[in-house]
């Protein structure tokens, strides 16, 4: 039993009482990026009508109370995801910021040629290309897990490409194309025993990094329990503001990472001879940080934690497995991703059509759906398939709006037919 009110929520989302072309909204494209509450609108508003002043280096009165919530945010952030310190908090502008930042830093300070790094085959581009990028640069080696038919990680084949020369594994916590829920705590418990100590200290194996990306709006993470070494999220995906993210660091880990950029805010003290950095979390976050998406995030957490994560994720589980059981009976239909444990996304095919048709017919009536490749071309190539078309769920959407979508389906096959 769950406890979603999905008419009152829907209140606080003043996008989803809009009409696109004729028919009231239905979005269904949360994957790509959730919708944005009255409440973190308003925090947006305030910030620039009452407070709106650069934080860290002001003794006035608007940079003193700008700097207090910027970092009371931080340590919303650091509750939510239950960090051990505010200081392991890292504001980047995205996941894809937060990953890159830890291949520069990471590779500048740990790789070397003919070491690995291992991700799956899964994995968004944003958790793909950087690490080409750093390997390439460093002369390592790039390795991938392979994935069941189901869409579920070879745990198997895991174990088998762990070595002494393992340096790093970098998994997505949830995909975003197939919905497959990784088991990163049995992946994580894997590479803490089976790769060697790497020299750097005694004891201390392969680094780990999570990209919780499509994980933080859908289910509780708490990276103590993981013990994960890197966590790293978007804030646009979970309810809040764009171009604002989160990388999650150990503390040992992150003070002895170069910076990743250099700048203001990031520095001690600066001569041209030579320069002393911050403490953290200050030494990653050069110049002026994007201060009103962190407090839009922090409004974000505030609603989510006031809905319950619990309740979130039981109500997104019945709404997946209600649309998969409609999609199902319809003819020619083909879902791709079936692993045993899926959060809230649901991508199919229809013999004999491309995605991007069915998604230019039904957003006809009023549904946005994703369709493409969704930044996975090599998850695509594994099935041997151009693309998908992706409905993505959130809590304030209904099961009334399946049943609109199943039916704009079912009209879209008829039409392509």
């Amino acid at each position: 039993m769950n406890f979603i009110n999905s008419d009152k929520i829907r209140k606080d989302f003043p996008i989803l009482h809009r009409q696109v072309n004729g028919k009231p909204l239905v979005y269904f494209d949360n994957g790509a990026t959730s919708q944005k509450t009255q409440q973190v609108i308003d925090v947006i508003n305030r910030y620039y009508q009452h407070e709106n002043s650069n934080i860290h280096r002001g003794i006035h009165t608007l940079s003193q109370e700008a700097t207090d919530a910027y970092e009371k945010a931080r340590t919303t952030v650091q509750q939510f995801i239950n960090a051990q310190h505010s200081h392991e908090i890292i504001f980047t502008s995205g996941t894809t910021g937060s990953i890159n930042l830890v291949a520069s830093s990471f590779g500048k300070k740990h790789l070397q040629a003919g070491d690995e790094i291992i991700i799956s085959t899964m994995e968004h581009h944003s958790n793909i290309v950087p690490w080409q990028l750093i390997c390439e640069e460093k002369e390592a080696i790039l390795k991938v897990i392979p994935i069941n038919d189901k869409g579920e990680l070879r745990i198997d084949e895991f174990k088998k490409l762990l070595s002494n020369k393992t340096k790093l594994v970098s998994i997505t916590h949830v995909s975003n194309t197939l919905g497959t829920i990784n088991p990163v705590k049995e992946i994580i418990k894997i590479v803490r025993h089976h790769t060697p100590p790497s020299g750097e200290k005694e004891g201390e194996g392969a680094f780990i990094l999570i990209d919780g990306a499509q994980a933080v709006p859908h289910t509780k993470v708490d990276v103590q329990a993981l013990d994960c070494d890197f966590y790293a999220f978007s804030g646009h995906k979970m309810f809040g503001p764009t171009g604002v993210g989160i990388l999650y660091g150990k503390e040992a880990i992150l003070n002895e990472l170069p910076p990743y950029q250099g700048g203001g805010d990031m520095i001690k003290t600066v001569t041209f001879e030579k320069t002393t950095y911050n403490e953290l979390p200050h030494k990653f976050e050069a110049g002026t940080p994007n201060i009103v998406g962190g407090l839009g995030l922090a409004a974000a957490i505030d609603y989510m934690n006031n809905i319950g994560i619990a309740n979130i994720e039981a109500y997104e589980h019945e709404l997946l497995s209600y649309a998969t059981e409609k999609i199902k009976q319809i003819e020619g239909v083909r879902i791709i991703g079936e692993a045993a444990n899926k959060a809230s996304v649901l991508s199919f095919l229809v013999d004999g059509t491309h995605p991007s048709d069915i998604g230019m017919i039904i957003d006809k009536l009023g549904i946005a759906i994703r369709t493409g490749h969704h930044c996975t071309e090599p998850l695509m190539n594994r099935f041997d398939i151009p693309g998908t078309a992706r409905a993505s769920f959130a809590f304030y959407n209904t099961f009334e709006e399946i049943d609109i979508f199943i039916n704009a389906v079912k009209r879209a096959v008829k039409m392509l037919k």
